[in-house]
């Protein structure tokens, strides 16, 4: 077990496997903890990787430094833990995996900031980013019932049953949500230690307050809150796990997320698995953390600084080398398709070559490793005048 201090809040965490090893940093989910990730990390660490298991706030050992500090259950506040995260042990990339509250937040850092994952799994749902602007608007009826624990947790009703009987609570909810999951009362007990932080009830609650408008946020994190308001798009190669006995959210049979994911995108469903994907499949789970990877081992996220001739491509011959669009008005690039490109496609100079003041993100993937010029090494700049390009496929 270590612990790494970022702001208000010290976040500990299991880090398994070689320092040096590619990193991939796995986030649990409400109400479990860091043993959802036992065995796929024990998988992971065997194929060489790096592996981070984080407890989320409220959870655990993870500890809020200060009694002033907000006991933030929010979506900014979840992103923004893994971001400092990242930070804290200077990981400049990692592939991200989480589901329910952690999927949350890794869909979160791959959407806002993008230049810090080489690849997402999202477990239980595609793109875990809430809509909270529109959730006053009602759900069909079947799915406002499975979301009973949401609204229980709003009442003084609720908040008492979760000081007062917390773990019988918890565990009715992995049997409602994992139905087909025969877990022993062991299994269960060595995550339900996680659940007497003391400040898991006040997270909890507020998290699911606030998701429905009903609290106020932490307002350091309004910047998170009002680009995420905006339902951002996802640019990075996303794998995404549903279990088709999830009892909370089970797989729709049509795949209304794929449209927010603008990079390589696969949906699986695991027959005979519910909500608690990776302890109930961890070997389907590691595969794909390894699929993932392995997808982007010789590939890389490039910058190219346009403005710069020493990227080693000329900024103007070849701004186009990667198939590329004009720069995006919003309303037109919500309506543009994903394209597949196999083959570079010859610099067409014009009014695109100009700076603009924007972060933008190709929408498909071509193979770097055919290409014969000089790849410049992987960097992220941070001037507003860069293009980002993403480059990666399984050729």
């Amino acid at each position: 077990m270590k612990n790494v201090s970022v702001g208000d809040l010290e976040i500990a965490y299991v880090e398994t496997g070689l320092a040096d090893g590619p990193p991939v940093v796995l986030l649990h989910g409400f109400p479990y903890d860091v043993h959802a990730y036992d065995t796929v990390a024990e998988i992971l660490v065997a194929s060489g990787y790096r592996c981070i298991v984080p407890y989320l706030r409220g959870g655990g050992p993870t500890r809020f430094l200060s009694e002033n500090a907000r006991r933030s259950g929010e979506q900014a506040a979840l992103g923004a833990d893994l971001l400092a995260l990242l930070n804290a042990l200077s990981i400049e990339t990692a592939v991200l995996g989480g589901y329910d509250w952690g999927g949350r937040a890794a869909c979160i850092v791959s959407a806002l900031w993008p230049e810090r994952v080489r690849g997402l799994v999202s477990c239980g749902a595609g793109c875990n980013i809430q809509n909270i602007t529109q959730a006053g608007n009602p759900a069909p009826p079947d799915e406002e019932a499975r979301l009973w624990y949401q609204y229980y947790f709003h009442s003084d009703r609720g908040r008492a049953a979760l000081e007062k009987n917390r773990r019988s609570v918890c565990e009715f909810i992995w049997k409602i949500w994992s139905p087909t999951w025969a877990f022993d009362g062991q299994t269960f007990d060595r995550t339900a230690a996680s659940f007497d932080n003391p400040d898991f009830v006040e997270v909890v609650i507020h998290s699911y307050k606030h998701r429905f408008g009903g609290v106020p946020g932490d307002p350091a994190l309004v910047g998170i809150e009002s680009q995420l308001a905006e339902q951002p798009d996802i640019m990075v190669p996303t794998i995404v796990l549903l279990g088709a006995d999830d009892g909370v959210t089970p797989p729709a049979p049509v795949d209304y997320d794929e449209r927010h994911f603008k990079a390589a995108y696969e949906r699986r469903i695991v027959h005979g698995a519910g909500h608690n994907l990776p302890q109930e499949a961890p070997k389907l789970s590691h595969q794909l953390f390894s699929n993932c990877r392995e997808n982007l081992k010789t590939r890389d996220v490039i910058g190219l600084n346009i403005a710069s001739p020493d990227c080693g491509i000329g900024h103007r011959e070849h701004l186009r080398l990667l198939y590329w669009s004009d720069p995006p008005h919003p309303a037109r690039h919500a309506r543009r398709q994903p394209v597949r490109q196999q083959r570079p496609v010859r610099a067409e100079p014009g009014p695109h070559c100009s700076p603009y003041p924007r972060w933008v993100a190709i929408n498909h993937w071509i193979s770097l490793k055919p290409l014969q010029f000089p790849v410049p090494y992987q960097r992220t700049y941070s001037q507003p005048h860069i293009w980002r390009c993403a480059a990666a496929i399984p050729e």
